[in-house]
């Protein structure tokens, strides 16, 4: 059974492109949301293994969907620009990429979260 990612990103491009990305990899696209609502909304309609956050969504922050994923013991992580001083001490562990990244970083990334099948190439995300 494919894992299914939830991708919440407000750069409908970027969004896409990661999207093509984990569907190279194995993995099951459930929602792609680019705002803390829409992501709650596919959060709770369930059917979700794991999910990657932008930190920043059109200025707002993605924590309040962290706390939703930790409240059901959903594996994510936080995939920005920023450093990892953008993200809160208590979500720091959960920074998982820093934008631009690799195929092959994405892969590694998502082994951290659920059992990742093997990189096909090393295609820049």
């Amino acid at each position: 059974m494919k894992a299914r990612v939830l991708v919440v990103e407000d750069e409908s491009l970027v969004a896409m492109m990661v999207e093509d990305c984990l569907i190279e990899l194995g993995y099951e696209v459930a929602a792609v949301a680019a705002n803390v609502d829409a992501a709650l909304a596919a959060l709770q309609g369930g059917g979700i293994d794991c999910a990657m956050l932008d930190v920043n969504l059109g200025g707002t922050p993605s924590f309040p969907i962290a706390e939703a994923l930790e409240a059901r013991g959903i594996p994510y992580m936080f995939v920005t620009g920023y450093d990892g001083t953008a993200i809160p001490p208590n979500f720091r562990a959960r920074h998982g990429l820093q934008k631009p990244f690799r195929m092959r970083e994405l892969q590694q990334a998502m082994a951290g979260l659920q059992d990742a099948p093997a990189v096909p190439g090393d295609l820049i995300a």
